[in-house]
């Protein structure tokens, strides 16, 4: 019984590791990518590590992982809050099928970076990244 629970665990955590490798490769602007990779990696390796903790059946092992598990739910979101939110200030755009912008006029201008020296910036990744 203990090893079905634990193939559970894995597989599934497997899976949603590979379903936020595909998001990376799939979805079509940078802030699509930071939610996918946020909510399906953190819950596929939250699923292994527990995966870990069934396996090995130790109370010190099971308080380690349920202490990264912790702080992968506290860090992961406001990791990819402050990525998001520098990016837009930078001014990568959002993809041009998105419907609204929560953002937009909620802050001034000058506070937002909208263009570097070079020009206009665009929205794939090379594009925003300053050359020096």
């Amino acid at each position: 019984m203990t090893d079905a629970i634990i193939i559970i665990f894995s597989s599934l955590g497997a899976l949603f590791i590979l379903l936020a490798a595909v998001g990376v490769l799939r979805m079509p602007d940078l802030y699509l990518r930071i939610s996918v990779t946020t909510k399906a990696a953190t819950l596929g390796i939250g699923l292994v590590l527990i995966g870990c903790a069934v396996y090995f059946n130790d109370l010190s092992i099971t308080t380690r992982v349920s202490a990264i598990i912790i702080f992968l739910l506290l860090t992961a979101p406001v990791g990819a809050h402050m990525i998001g939110r520098a990016s837009y200030f930078t001014g990568i755009k959002l993809w041009n099928k998105s419907f609204y912008d929560d953002l937009k006029g909620k802050y001034r201008e000058d506070h937002c970076l909208k263009s570097f020296e070079e020009g206009e910036p665009d929205d794939s990744i090379e594009g925003s990244v300053r050359n020096k």
